[in-house]
């Protein structure tokens, strides 16, 4: 038989998995620390659910794996987060608003495989529900900074507003009917470049006049206040103008700060308000490693009823893993902290392991009856930090012999103070 995995899919090797695991445990930290409860939802949903109109659009339908149980009822593979978040508010009605709720799980797309690109990948939302507050978008950006201040990486956090940029579009002269594809070709600014983007427009029919203008307005420069500023003087009562002074004050409140870029758009069609982009500082990871923003239409259209603003983030944990991986030295392959070597004293080290898995430490222990220097072989590929030589000799004494193995110094001690040793 070929053993082959499906095509898009991955194994992650246990070195690969405690980094994954480590990442996934920080960020569920800091979410609990600002609040946010945790949600879990089926990974199959019924397709009805997926397929609404108001779901995820026509795009990813098509990247739906769908399938029947045995009673021929048409389910499929939940292709995001943020659906099946929508049907449990539906079916909770009495649920207390804001619903803060973090969930973090596998994906499926059927869509195609390319480098960096699956067809199963983990998720990682944060989202409030039932807020229309911009300080409900001023606490997630907060959050952000402390989640990767968490994973040792320094931030860059870019901030915008899609009202702000109709404002625009609308002083430019564009065609409400127009805005959305002229949004969706601004987006391509900073990753395709000017000329790339001015193409698109003309394509769109747009006067260069007016391309011009767009371009202009979106590419002023200066600090937070400059750029508010100048545009204070093209824009009267620009409301998503307003929100982005809210925000950059409900940031300060929290001792943050984010840049406001004009040109930031996210190409997606739901954004209502604010728009946020996360890039790591000194990583070759380029692409933005978390971000999302203000959804305020989209629950209540899917739900057919009631007002439901929202603001929510992605976090990209599988970009993350590559920049944490880049920075990383060496690969853990194993949790154990100390693995026991027994010499011929195997009932003794079996007790020994025990007392200290029973004072939280993770041990490993060898359970194969291999000789000293093929037991240190072993605990070093697997990086464990310390290893323990249960000896007769040291038995008589009540003591055992305990070795570091980053820098190869050993020690006799007796249980308790390897137990304090390895707990401080």
């Amino acid at each position: 038989m070929n053993l082959q995995i499906p095509k898009g899919t991955r194994d992650f090797s246990p070195e690969e998995k405690i980094v994954m695991d480590k990442i996934v445990s920080t960020l569920k930290e800091v979410f609990e620390l600002y609040g946010y409860a945790p949600l879990d939802t089926p990974i199959l949903e019924r397709f009805d659910v997926l397929s609404s109109k108001y779901a995820g659009g026509a795009e990813i339908l098509k990247e739906t794996f769908k399938l029947k149980d045995q009673g021929s009822r048409e389910l499929g593979l939940r292709y995001d987060l943020t659906v099946p978040m929508c049907r449990y508010i539906a079916m909770n009605p009495t649920i207390k608003m804001p619903f803060k709720r973090y969930q973090i799980g596998e994906v499926f797309r059927d869509g195609p495989v390319a480098s960096g690109r699956y067809r199963q990948f983990t998720q990682c939302d944060v989202d409030v529900v039932g807020s229309s507050s911009m300080s409900a978008d001023a606490e997630i950006i907060a959050l952000i900074y402390v989640a990767f201040c968490k994973l040792n990486f320094e931030v860059n956090i870019k901030v915008n507003n899609r009202k702000l940029l109709n404002d625009i579009l609308n002083y430019c002269g564009i065609e409400k009917s127009k805005q959305e594809n002229v949004i969706l070709s601004i987006d391509k600014l900073e990753k395709l470049g000017i000329n790339v983007v001015k193409n698109e427009l003309k394509e769109q029919k747009i006067d260069i006049g007016k391309i011009d203008k767009i371009i202009n307005i979106i590419n002023i420069k200066g600090n937070n206040s400059e750029k508010i500023s100048q545009l204070k003087k093209i824009l009267k009562d620009s409301r998503g103008l307003n929100e982005i002074e809210q925000l950059l004050s409900y940031l300060k409140n929290l001792n943050f700060e984010a840049d406001f870029d004009v040109s930031l758009a996210r190409g997606l069609a739901y954004y209502t308000g604010a728009v946020i982009e996360t890039f790591l500082k000194s990583s070759s990871v380029k692409s933005a490693v978390c971000a999302g923003g203000r959804y305020d239409n989209m629950i209540g259209a899917f739900l057919g009823k009631g007002n439901y603003p929202a603001v929510g983030v992605s976090f990209g944990v599988d970009r993350i893993y590559d920049a944490v991986v880049e920075k990383q030295k060496t690969k853990r392959k194993t949790n154990a902290k100390v693995y026991i070597i027994p010499i011929k004293t195997l009932n003794e080290g079996m007790k020994i392991a025990q007392q200290l898995r029973d004072a939280g430490i993770n041990t490993d222990i060898d359970l194969m009856d291999r000789g000293p220097s093929k037991n240190l072989e072993y605990a070093n590929s697997l990086g464990i930090p310390y290893v323990v030589f249960v000896g007769k000799k040291e038995l008589q004494e009540n003591k055992v012999k305990l070795r570091d193995m980053k820098i190869g110094k050993e020690e006799m001690f007796d249980i308790n103070d390897i137990i304090r040793k390895l707990k401080s």
